[in-house]
């Protein structure tokens, strides 16, 4: 798989802000949380601040859909859950999975868009609360405030999926399980983390503190 730096996935964050918000049309009028990052996205120490999102994958199948949250401090895509529809269980099977993997402390902040998955999920608002986290979404429409997000599935877009024809949704989860696990988390250099993966940078981050 190709090496590309940020930079490049950055050009690739506005054309994937307006695909998939134009999968996810902001008619509803649920209640929406307060946008806690305004942009602000950086993180000083793992598992303190999550942004999620969903995207949708072409199979001869029909649509993959997925959902999965993203770590700040190091890039790292801490959960993910792929099925055949963009549902709430999906967008809970990624917040579960990040939980059940990371086992966050209280007060992390969990950012989405204002996806009806989101917030019409009682479920997920109580897992939240259960988690003792704390709910921040984007302003209506405003791609750029999950940023990181839109920058991930770009940059899974342009390295694999692209590149692929799909005959089955099961081959597609397949390659990008492997995508997510092997190369994007533990092989794919950034350039703000000093050129390392985002798994080099955390375990270079508890060396340190360690050694403190």
């Amino acid at each position: 798989m190709p090496h590309q730096k940020d930079k490049k996935e950055t050009r690739d964050t506005l054309q994937t802000g307006k695909e998939v918000q134009s999968n996810h049309k902001l008619t509803h009028t649920l209640p929406v949380a307060d946008n806690l990052l305004e942009q602000k996205f950086t993180a000083e120490t793992p598992n303190t601040i999550w942004v999620s999102n969903m995207t949708y994958i072409p199979t001869d199948e029909g649509w993959l859909s997925c959902a999965a949250h993203k770590d700040l401090f190091d890039g790292e895509i801490a959960a993910y859950a792929l099925g055949s529809r963009i549902t709430k269980e999906l967008v809970i099977a990624s917040l579960l999975m990040a939980v059940k993997r990371k086992r966050p402390l209280p007060g992390l902040i969990n950012h989405s868009d204002r996806g009806i998955q989101y917030c019409s999920s009682s479920e997920y608002q109580r897992l939240l609360d259960m988690f003792s986290m704390k709910a921040s979404m984007s302003r209506k429409g405003n791609c750029y405030d999950n940023a990181p997000m839109e920058s991930f599935w770009g940059a899974m877009k342009n390295e694999l999926v692209y590149h692929r024809r799909y005959a089955t949704r099961e081959q597609a989860i397949r390659e990008i399980t492997e995508y997510i696990e092997i190369f994007y988390n533990r092989q794919r250099r950034q350039e703000r983390l000093g050129y390392l993966s985002p798994a080099v940078y955390e375990q270079q981050f508890h060396e340190r503190k360690k050694a403190a």
